[in-house]
């Protein structure tokens, strides 16, 4: 186009008129002339229609600061050879810069998309600026380049975000910004720091299959709906920092040291692969800014627990594993490797059978509590003949019974007393024994047996006050059966006698007692009473208690001393083992 009819074409244009410089190589002073041209007197900024600027080259800066784009935007295919500026642009319609390469840095300065905002495959080369920008319906960033610094701080998605296979080679900066809509990182690469300090998430936050190589911090952020970082790969040592309802991390990989500080959410842990010590640890209080500010999380407000639920560790190698005050009493444990070896510090709890008492068949139920896991409420509660009060599984869960998780209770176990926490041990190994003693697979009928009697006997060693009320019904066994059959009707007198020679001499006596006669009559008396109970409470601790006894009382005695000091061991069991250390 020649000067002259350049100087017709710009004097011809009113402010809001439509445009079309698709191809176009513009200077600075012919964009600043065309933007003139349509200067609104009125507000003393451009305003345009539809304005097409597909495959334009912009050879010095292009400023559309304050700019007003009335109708669609599109910049596809353009490429900005200088700074390019857009203050307080306002694009009232779609804006469109797929395909853009920005050789030197763009400044979005508060800009204002209204439609959506379409930057695929753009190419940033320098710095990236999109500070306090406002995207009011989708952002689309889907295999965008920043291979400098990209700057969304303070930034406003009122819609979905879109960074799926974006590229982030320099810091990745959405400090303080707010996602409306869910927001999509799914396979984004951060080369560099991933700073996502006081950034507020009010759906999803996805981060499937991202990989981070060097970020040291992940937020604090916070996230009202499911943070997902699954399959995602941690290359460096990080902290991740976040509040949120769920926190899925199945098959994350941490290729170093790492720190998950988490509040409100349910982790799901499952096939986490890492070679490194990592930690889990519900975080007690609000995180706090460097600038001393808490994070505010008005968008979890319905939530009154703050504590951390892990849901499962299947398929994850425990040896490098501390989880820290985690509520594990959901948690799925079966297939993990090296349980024996997991730290577990400050308070985390586990699931508890049915408190109260219950009507079952023929006899009464009362469950002791202890902690058990959340894949024996579920087998319970899969049997036909449970009783009620047993969590039953979630759809799709994978069925496991006693044979496999008699191997999950003893590394636990394990891994408790490896801690020098005996009492804490003590429930895992009543879980294991109960898991053998159900097991019709790998028990035999005749250790089903055993375990079934020293069960009901004392609970596996476990529970005194079992062992002492058995104690207590054979002490009274003993003494109803010495009174009625043991004890004798008088107690035997001794007898003299002996042979005078004739005509004197030496007499020898000999000294006899009659045998015991066995009672008659009224055999319940106090004096009765308590000479059985001397001779029961000498069986207790395995003494005589030199009573002239019938036949019969003679192996009631027997029976005695060797039952009951049994039961007395037992509980003297269950007690040691509830406070030795």
């Amino acid at each position: 186009m020649a000067d002259t009819d350049r100087d017709a074409y710009v004097a011809s244009l009113t402010p809001g008129t439509d445009i079309d410089h698709r191809g176009t190589l513009f200077t600075e002073p012919l964009l600043g002339a065309l933007l003139d041209a349509l200067r609104d007197p009125a507000s003393g900024h451009p305003r345009l229609g539809i304005a097409r600027f597909e495959s334009a080259t912009f050879l010095g800066a292009a400023d559309f600061s304050s700019v007003a784009f009335e109708s669609k935007a599109d910049f596809k295919s353009a490429t900005f050879q200088d700074l390019a500026t857009f203050l307080l642009t306002d694009f009232q319609g779609d804006a469109e810069f797929r395909l853009v390469t920005f050789h030197l840095g763009v400044g979005f300065l508060e800009p204002r998309f209204q439609g959506q905002a379409d930057f695929s495959s753009a190419i940033f080369r320098s710095d990236a600026m999109f500070r306090s920008a406002i995207f009011e319906r989708l952002a689309q960033f889907t295999s965008a380049s920043f291979q400098s610094t990209a700057n969304f701080m303070s930034s406003i998605f009122g819609d979905e975000a879109w960074f799926e296979s974006a590229t982030f080679q320099g810091n990745a900066l959405f400090k303080s910004a707010t996602f409306r809509g869910d927001a999509l990182f799914k396979s984004a690469t951060f080369g560099d720091d991933a700073w996502f300090a006081s950034a507020t998430f009010q759906s999803d936050a996805r981060f499937e299959f991202a990989v981070f190589e060097r970020t040291a911090a992940l937020g604090p952020l916070v996230c009202a709906g499911t943070m997902m970082l699954s399959m995602a790969m941690f290359r460096g040592p990080v902290t991740l920092m976040c509040a949120t309802r769920q926190l899925r991390c199945k098959r994350t990989r941490w290729s170093s040291t790492a720190e998950l500080r988490v509040r409100f959410a349910s982790v799901n842990f499952a096939n986490a692969v890492f070679e490194y010590p990592l930690t889990i640890a519900a975080e007690p209080a609000p995180f706090v800014l460097p600038s001393g500010e808490p994070v505010a999380e008005q968008e979890l407000a319905d939530l009154s627990d703050v504590g951390v639920r892990l849901v499962s560790l299947r398929g994850v190698d425990a040896a490098h594993l501390v989880l820290a005050d985690v509520d594990l009493s959901q948690c799925l444990f079966v297939g993990t490797v090296h349980l024996d070896q997991i730290r577990l510090e400050g308070i985390c709890s586990f699931a508890n059978p049915p408190s109260g008492t219950y009507w079952h068949r023929w006899r009464i139920v009362r469950f002791s509590q202890r902690h058990l896991l959340a894949e024996e409420h579920h087998w319970r509660a899969s049997q036909p003949t449970t009783v009620p009060g047993w969590n039953a599984a979630v759809s799709g869960a994978v069925h496991v019974g006693p044979p496999q998780l008699a191997p999950v209770y003893r590394a636990l176990r394990k891994a408790f007393e490896d801690s020098k926490n005996e009492p804490g041990a003590a429930d895992f190994y009543y879980g294991e024994m109960e898991m053998r003693r159900h097991d019709r697979d790998s028990t035999t009928r005749a250790e089903r047996g055993l375990l079934h009697g020293y069960w009901m006997l004392s609970g596996y060693g476990l529970r005194a006050s079992r062992a002492l009320g058995w104690l207590a019904a054979a002490m009274l066994v003993t003494i109803v059966l010495l009174m009625g059959l043991g004890l004798p009707k008088s107690d035997p007198k001794q007898e003299a006698t002996g042979t005078v020679p004739p005509g004197g001499g030496r007499v020898t006596f000999e000294i006899g007692t009659d045998d015991p006669h066995n009672p008659t009559g009224n055999r319940f008396t106090s004096e009765r009473f308590e000479k059985a109970l001397n001779v029961t409470l000498n069986s207790v601790v395995f003494r005589s208690a030199d009573q002239d006894l019938t036949t019969a009382g003679t192996y009631i005695e027997m029976a005695s001393r060797l039952a009951e000091p049994v039961l007395l061991g037992l509980a003297v069991l269950a007690v040691r083992n509830r406070i030795k250390r």
